[in-house]
């Protein structure tokens, strides 16, 4: 299956954020009095937009989830960011696809600035041809639209030619909005079932499994 773009989600595809995304979510509710037991109950909140998962889970308004979201930002701007780690063996999956002859690009519903800072702290943004993520107003934040948001900044019209790489159900569904096939990847935050269910066309294991894939 040779693609002529391959975009990449970030969180739970690229680097295992979730150390960070846990603790500034914990920092955020534990501002608005809310308990969490076990950090193992947020494991729905990885993925999705934290405002849909504010309304979502602690039934917030849309203005007090934008707060909410504000108050995360503290800590995850200062600390957070850098509470992760890149998945084995991705910086030489990035590198084989980009040697044959690949575009890679990010579109991630983590902020456009955010993105940036840890792609370049790990040495990993000059893979990417473009990073493409959402908007601190959140205006842009569904998947859908950010990944729309990369192929028009990209001139993208050969929708044939691209590829959605992601970890969650939001990643599957933004791409198939777009006219996209989806690669789901087993290692991230979402399971065989959720991802299945969304509709991926193709599952792989670990990175080395996509590099298989997209060199057929």
């Amino acid at each position: 299956m040779k693609k002529k773009y391959v975009l990449f989600d970030l969180d739970g595809t690229l680097t295992d954020s979730r150390e960070g995304i846990v603790n500034s979510i914990e920092y955020m509710l534990r501002h608005y009095q809310v308990a969490v037991k076990d950090q193992s109950e947020l494991q729905p909140w990885l993925g999705p937009p934290l405002k849909e998962s504010l309304m979502k889970y602690c039934g917030f308004c849309e203005e007090k989830a934008l707060e909410g979201v504000a108050v995360y930002r503290e800590y995850f701007d200062r600390q957070g960011i850098f509470e992760n780690r890149v998945y084995p063996g991705i910086e030489g999956m990035l590198d084989g696809l980009k040697r044959q002859g690949c575009r890679l690009l990010v579109a991630t519903s983590k902020p456009e600035t955010a993105a940036v800072r840890v792609l370049e702290h790990f040495g990993l943004s000059g893979y990417f041809a473009y990073i493409g993520g959402a908007t601190l107003d959140d205006s842009r934040v569904r998947k859908g639209d950010v990944i729309r948001y990369v192929l028009e900044s990209c001139g993208i019209r050969e929708k044939a030619q691209a590829v959605m790489v992601g970890d969650r159900e939001q990643d599957v569904k933004g791409a198939k909005e777009n006219g996209l096939e989806v690669v789901g990847v087993l290692y991230g935050y979402g399971s065989r079932e959720e991802l299945v269910g969304a509709g991926a066309d193709y599952l792989v294991e670990s990175p080395q499994g996509l590099v298989h894939l997209l060199m057929k």
